[in-house]
């Protein structure tokens, strides 16, 4: 099996959905490359996409159609001014043009050239797409891809797409691997184990490096979200929350010129229960609030989910005494491992296995995380992960309006609660007289998927989707 590294699990991204934005994104990026690879792209007269299933039925409240013709357009989501993307649609849109890979402009008809195929689903997963160029000489390129969850592409002959595979020293791919190892290495923490692990993808200050840099962006993202008031995007008319909780809770007249100063109240803030719960909610609030209108986010492991592992970051930062750059690096290394694992035994795709595989598994990841840096063993840092998902199992995704708001955005400050208490009731426990595994949750986990209806894995066809009536604008 192929070795995963914690930073392909904990990104950079680009809301509103790892699955529905950034995987077409990639998908669209990956098909110029294999252009350039086998034709040129002067020699392309049109280009097609068609978005099958899950991607088509939710594809514009999840701003799939957006990526797509992005990602054909040559943009970098890791780069785009955010700000600047509903002008560039506007114009690929009004010019009925687009500029493939950054390089020729070509004929490009919204609903001719990209369709959103809600009749049909491809066999290989539920968020299919084919893209298809057609050349000067009449002669084409097709290309199947599939958002298989956390922006990963794949196709049908190829597992992942244009990636080096892997084998680490000592591969973990279930978490008695991570259990076996630490033993024989006689490490008391995970995080030294991976820290190991990933040298097969860069050296241990290299890795300390992105996980610090990682923070940066956390921080970014909240400081962000709680200070932009307003309606989000797409319809639903959900007013932000984040910065009327943030004001409240600092106190109205409370200014703050930078990041850095906003921190440091939080953190001299009244602390006591309520006010402790509030800011975890903020936080997570703040950062899936700014992924619904197609901000930069971090992908932990999926946009949906994106909110969990900032909340319970920024709650150790802020209100604990764990606070050090190494205790950050530590939780965002053990988090991103306990993801790769759902990633190999089950799915981190909602269209797969509904939001137990999105929020459900950043929870998971955000206890381990927490419990590690807070002194748990091994045994209860897994203990910690295997009991955030137990309380997840069956959590469907039913996005009203295929929008990533209702109710996205308050699953997160709930996963992040249940990530601490997790990591709380972990660290009073004894793993031995634990009658759950963490390998057992997550093949119960895929079980579960595998079981429920296609109505609750992100097609907006059941639950709070058609249960709740909200009138088209």
């Amino acid at each position: 099996m192929e070795s995963i590294s914690v930073f392909e699990i904990i990104k950079v991204g680009i809301g509103p959905s790892s699955s529905h934005t950034m995987g077409p994104w990639n998908a669209a990026s990956a098909f110029i490359r294999i252009i350039k690879r086998e034709r040129s792209i002067a020699e392309v007269k049109e280009v097609f996409v068609e978005f099958f299933g899950s991607l088509a039925k939710t594809g514009i409240g999840h701003g799939t159609d957006i990526a797509g013709m992005l990602g054909l357009n040559g943009e970098d989501f890791k780069t785009i001014n955010t700000s600047k993307i509903d002008e560039k649609i506007e114009y690929i849109k009004r010019s009925e043009t687009i500029n493939l890979g950054g390089e020729k402009e070509i004929p490009f008809i919204y609903g001719h050239h990209l369709i959103l195929n809600m009749s049909k689903s491809l066999d290989f997963h539920p968020n299919g797409m084919i893209f298809r160029a057609v050349f000067e000489d009449g002669t084409e390129l097709v290309q199947d891809f599939y958002s298989v969850g956390g922006g990963f592409i794949a196709s049908q002959e190829k597992n992942s797409i244009e990636k080096q595979c892997v084998r680490t020293l000592y591969p973990c791919h279930k978490a008695s691997d991570i259990a076996k190892y630490c033993q024989k290495l006689g490490f008391s923490r995970i995080s030294d184990l991976i820290l190991i692990n990933e040298e097969s993808w860069r050296s241990q200050e290299e890795t300390r490096e992105e996980a610090l840099y990682i923070w940066k962006q956390i921080k970014e993202c909240v400081y962000k979200g709680v200070n932009k008031e307003g309606i989000l995007p797409g319809g639903l008319n959900v007013t932000r929350r984040a910065a009327g909780m943030n004001r409240k809770l600092l106190g109205d007249d409370k200014i703050y010129k930078n990041k850095k100063e906003w921190f440091q109240m939080v953190v001299d803030a009244e602390e006591n229960f309520t006010n402790i719960n509030k800011w975890i909610s903020c936080f997570a609030l703040a950062v899936n609030e700014e992924n619904a209108s197609f901000g930069r986010i971090i992908t932990a492991p999926t946009n949906g989910a994106s909110g969990v592992i900032p909340a319970v970051l920024m709650y150790s930062q802020a209100f604990t005494p764990f606070k050090s750059k190494d205790a950050i690096a530590r939780f965002l290394l053990v988090a991103g491992e306990i993801g790769t694992l759902f990633k190999k035994n089950a799915t981190i795709s909602a269209a797969m296995g509904g939001c137990q595989a999105e929020v459900g598994v950043s929870s998971a990841m955000a206890a381990a995380g927490l419990t590690e840096i807070m002194g748990g063993s091994v045994g209860q840092v897994l203990m910690a992960a295997e009991i955030a998902m137990e309380h997840h199992l069956g959590l469907t995704c039913d996005p009203i309006k295929g929008l990533v708001q209702i109710p996205c955005i308050e699953r997160n400050t709930m996963g992040a609660i249940k990530a601490i208490t997790a990591a709380n009731i972990a660290l009073e426990s004894d793993p031995a007289k634990a009658k759950v595994t963490l390998d057992e949750v997550i093949q119960t986990m895929w079980e579960t998927a595998l079981s429920m209806s296609d109505r609750f894995k992100e097609t907006s066809e059941g639950g709070l989707a058609i249960a709740v009536n909200v009138p088209e604008c």
